[in-house]
């Protein structure tokens, strides 16, 4: 018997909903919700940890939307937050920062592809498993730019991980600190970086945080810090990483499937051939299965080839997707996702994150754009095609949730952005 298929309508309704864009998850406690509720499916608590052992979380908390979107990418700390709050009913940016500074549920720290992202702090010991094993050269994490031998490489996250033991130090702290622990060659200022160079040490950082030596602490005034994550999460350490690993396909899989070795690849900023090798080892375990995606063959958990009944009706609906929001990141194929005129208009080169997205239907649909006085919030939407009087209707709805999260007022124009991507 050959590979199921799935269509990418169907595909399409399952991602939206895994990715909480569907409607929003219930707040914690909020009435339905329960704090005891718990992934229920025998999939989904594999996809959850697996075998890495990692612990369920309630719902409708910013550690559980930050585990089902597989972390949310957050150099631009706003865009994470209003793409975790959007996904929680009647949460705000101060529900993702108290879940970060204040619980310590959440974590800022370097994910996939070596970029600032926040992960659940209960997952810490699976992420930096499966990312400190990623091969040489793996985006900015599993390399350093060529400025560092192994050796050095491995001095540095040895003399971060003894300096932040105890202590949230700023990067010039730090580069004190690695100097005089592994050589003065440690802040030589040799790394290009923002019309400036930095220090020697600097083209490790991913990899130290990969390595689960470092993570980011609360900003001291406008000067960031770093600490150690066994302050987030007392007894911390990397789970075995073949365990880790396994336990990340299968997650990504349920939040993004189908999908392909090589979508996971770039997602990971990894190399192809080492995704292959990844999967083949999974769909010998028979921890996953194949199905053709519109006519690719793909693969998705084991179990998990169920697709909604209506998908057309599930996908409906208009979102505002921020900068570097998951869903226009992981989800491929991303000629599908970002259809006709919206593959020139919604993304950069081809790279999903630049701008942020109009999503009607489950698919990239215009861009916006938003600028902040004080407390008034100026949104404006480009559409690509007209929008139907419903349509702008949930527009509005969608503009008004956007400002009650950031704690603004928010006011809407239909009309063209003018700003490029990273405005």
């Amino acid at each position: 018997m050959g590979a199921r298929t799935m269509t990418w309508e169907q595909a399409s309704a399952r991602r939206l909903a895994r990715s909480g864009l569907a409607p929003p998850a219930p707040a914690e406690g909020a009435a339905g919700a329960g704090s005891g509720r718990r992934t229920g499916s025998a999939v989904e608590r594999d996809a959850a940890g697996g075998s890495a052992g990692v612990r369920e979380l309630p719902d409708g908390t910013p550690a559980a939307v930050l585990r089902a979107l597989c972390g949310a990418q957050a150099q631009v700390l706003s865009a994470a937050e209003l793409s975790v709050g959007m996904r929680i009913a009647g949460a705000t940016r101060a529900d993702v920062r108290r879940a970060l500074w204040d619980d310590r549920t959440v974590v800022k720290t370097f994910g996939p592809r070596g970029t600032v992202h926040l992960l659940p702090a209960a997952d810490l010991p699976l992420w930096t498993g499966a990312l400190g094993a990623l091969p040489a050269g793996s985006g900015n994490g599993g390399g350093t730019l060529g400025l560092l031998t192994p050796d050095q490489a491995d001095a540095v996250v040895a003399a971060a991980a003894d300096a932040l033991a105890d202590a949230e130090l700023t990067v010039d702290e730090l580069t004190d600190a690695i100097a005089e622990r592994a050589g003065s060659w440690a802040a030589d200022p040799v790394m290009e970086a923002f019309q400036s160079t930095w220090p020697r040490w600097r083209a490790a950082t991913a990899l130290a945080s990969h390595r689960g030596a470092l993570c980011f602490g609360p900003n001291r005034g406008r000067k960031v810090t770093y600490t150690s994550p066994q302050r987030w999460l007392p007894g911390f350490a990397p789970a075995p990483p073949d365990a880790a690993l396994g336990a990340l396909v299968r997650r990504y899989l349920h939040a993004y499937g189908p999908a392909t070795p090589q979508d996971f690849a770039r997602w990971l900023a990894a190399p192809a051939g080492w995704a292959r090798d990844l999967f083949a080892a999974q769909a010998k375990a028979d921890a996953i299965e194949p199905v053709e995606l519109a006519g690719v063959p793909s693969w998705v958990v084991a179990g998990d080839t169920a697709v909604p009944a209506a998908p057309a009706e599930q996908a409906r609906g208009v979102r505002l997707l921020p900068y570097f929001d998951a869903y226009a990141i992981a989800c491929r194929p991303r000629e599908l996702l970002f259809p006709g005129q919206a593959y020139e208009r919604a993304l950069a080169g081809g790279q999903a994150g630049n701008f942020p997205v109009l999503l009607v239907d489950g698919e990239a649909a215009g861009v916006w754009h938003q600028r902040r006085s004080g407390r008034r919030i100026a949104v404006t939407v480009e559409p690509l095609d007209r929008l139907p009087t419903a349509r702008r209707r949930a527009l509005e709805g969608e503009v008004e949730r956007l400002g009650e999260i950031m704690e603004g007022r928010a006011e809407l124009t239909v009309g063209p952005v003018t700003v490029g991507p990273h405005a």
